[in-house]
């Protein structure tokens, strides 16, 4: 069993949202899944903290190389 608790939403460019939400299994394992809704369809990804802060680090460094607006 696991318990979902939803952290935020947000929208995604082409009509897509994107909900962050926290799983906690019954052994106290915390994973972070990401929601994503395009139309009907849903994709979801489970993420543990490493991973997370991976992929942070890799959209920090790629929104860090564009040109500043």
């Amino acid at each position: 069993m696991e318990e979902i608790e939803s952290i935020e939403k947000t929208l995604a460019p082409y009509g897509k949202e994107v909900e962050f939400q926290q799983v906690t299994y019954d052994n106290g394992f915390r994973m972070l899944r990401l929601r994503i809704r395009e139309g009907k369809r849903f994709t979801m990804i489970d993420l543990d903290p490493n991973t997370s802060k991976e992929w942070m680090r890799i959209m920090a460094d790629w929104n860090e190389k564009l040109p500043q607006e």
